[in-house]
């Protein structure tokens, strides 16, 4: 099939953060026409709360790309009139097909009806594991080895579409949510490029989602962020992985908020810092490993840490502006 061919698609394309953006960027790079965007509207950010545009709606404006910002698609819910300012400026698009890649409102059905080939949407995970919104967080908090990008059929239902295509990524022991989003973001924007390529020439083959295996990757919720030292070690630090950057793991010194940024199992402690029983959350070391910390099982080793206000830093370094000493207690009193 020739390029050519391919690239005759018109492929609007509906997404906000840069996970989206790096797909838009890979299919304009591609030779895709693109005749619309949609995003969501801009949004205060800063300390300034200055209204930005998504990532998306920059790369669309710097490439000369119409965009539309409803802020919903409801013909029939709070903003009506956005809805069908969507609705006509996509009829005049008139695209073959519909490329989501977290766009963050729901289509409704006329969205999915209206290009020949459907609405493809680009998933951060191996469906039917981790449906929903934040599949790259609730995998690496799960402790899953593997993830991958799912491309699929959108149908009305969250995530429950027919797959297209599936490939598999390694979860490192070490990735957080923004090295291993930045993988994925890579990975997803290749595999549509493919996925429009068969399409083009009528050859996509849907599969069924199987009705086993199926997770929910719920939305992030700020109130996450406290660590319950209560915690297994192994289960704190993925948490702390999987909340990077966003909404970053925290626990408190007395009155103060602390962000942990890093952190490490200490495996070869001495089996006397356990017998002691400390209370979750007792600070036992001070060494050149970190801040070792005792939690409801195991020893975690905080290795990154950042005050209010200040910036990330290594412990030895935190540690200059934030004296902690062995017997201070983190999530509560300071002993």
């Amino acid at each position: 099939m020739s390029a050519t061919h391919a690239n005759s698609l018109r492929v609007a394309f509906a997404g906000t953060p840069e996970f989206a953006s790096a797909a838009l960027a890979r299919l304009h790079a591609a030779g895709f026409h693109v005749p619309l965007v949609l995003t969501q509207p801009d949004r205060p950010a800063g300390r300034g709360m200055k209204l930005q545009a998504s990532p998306v709606k920059q790369f669309a404006v710097e490439h000369h790309i119409p965009v539309v910002q409803p802020h919903s698609l409801r013909l029939d819910g709070k903003f009506p009139d956005d809805a069908a300012a969507a609705q006509a400026a996509l009829q005049a698009a008139a695209p073959d097909v519909l490329v989501v890649a977290a766009y963050g409102l729901i289509l409704p059905q006329w969205v999915l009806d209206l290009p020949r080939l459907g609405c493809l949407n680009i998933h951060a995970s191996l469906l039917p594991r981790w449906r929903g919104a934040a599949p790259i967080h609730r995998a690496i908090e799960a402790g899953d080895t593997h993830t991958g990008i799912t491309i699929m059929q959108m149908d009305a239902g969250l995530d429950t579409g027919d797959m297209l295509v599936r490939e598999t990524l390694t979860i490192a022991p070490t990735d957080t949510t923004a090295t291993l989003h930045d993988r994925l973001a890579n990975l997803g924007g290749r595999l549509m490029v493919e996925v429009l390529e068969l399409a083009a020439c009528g050859g996509l083959r849907p599969v069924p989602q199987p009705a086993e295996g199926v997770t929910y990757a719920h939305k992030i919720e700020k109130a996450e962020s406290a660590v319950d030292w209560g915690n297994s070690a192994a289960t704190i630090e993925r948490r702390i992985r999987s909340f990077d950057p966003f909404p970053g793991a925290s626990t408190t010194l007395g009155a103060d908020t602390l962000k942990l940024w890093g952190a490490a199992i200490h495996e070869n402690y001495d089996s006397e810092l356990l017998n002691t029983k400390k209370p979750q959350g007792h600070i036992l070391f001070i060494n050149d490993l970190g801040i070792g910390v005792q939690t409801g099982q195991g020893v975690l080793v905080l290795t990154h840490l950042q005050r209010a206000g200040g910036k990330r830093l290594p412990a030895a370094d935190f540690l200059r502006g934030c004296p902690l000493v062995p017997g201070m207690v983190l999530g509560g009193p300071t002993a």
